[in-house]
């Protein structure tokens, strides 16, 4: 499934979801990059490793409700940080998060659903 998340200072980008046990534990792992304005959302995760990767990424991590915990960028063969509560893992590329702030909300609508 796409989604589009958006958020303040015209935050934008399409998500792919990531919502099963393989899908995230694949994540960004193998690829070569992350184009432009594209992100990858991990559902039901609270934290992150950057094994296997190329590039840096941006990692949002959001509440259930969305809400903006922590932004950080983290490099290949990296753990990401553990942060209380949760329960969404935005990837976007390096930088791409500079726009947004804790505290704050992301919207997240429906673009469409994909066969896999």
């Amino acid at each position: 499934m796409i989604v589009q998340i958006e958020g303040e200072n015209g935050f934008n980008v399409q998500a792919e979801i990531a919502g099963t046990f393989f899908k995230r534990l694949l994540g960004l792992m193998f690829r070569p990059r992350l184009n432009e304005g594209n992100a990858l959302l991990l559902d039901s995760c609270s934290r992150i490793h950057t094994c296997f990767m190329r590039f840096p990424i941006d990692v949002v991590y959001l509440d259930h409700g969305n809400k903006i915990l922590k932004k950080e960028t983290v490099y290949p063969w990296r753990l990401g940080s553990f942060v209380k509560g949760t329960g969404k893992i935005l990837e976007l590329n390096k930088g791409a998060a500079r726009k947004l702030k804790t505290e704050n909300q992301l919207f997240i609508s429906c673009v469409e659903e994909r066969r896999s």
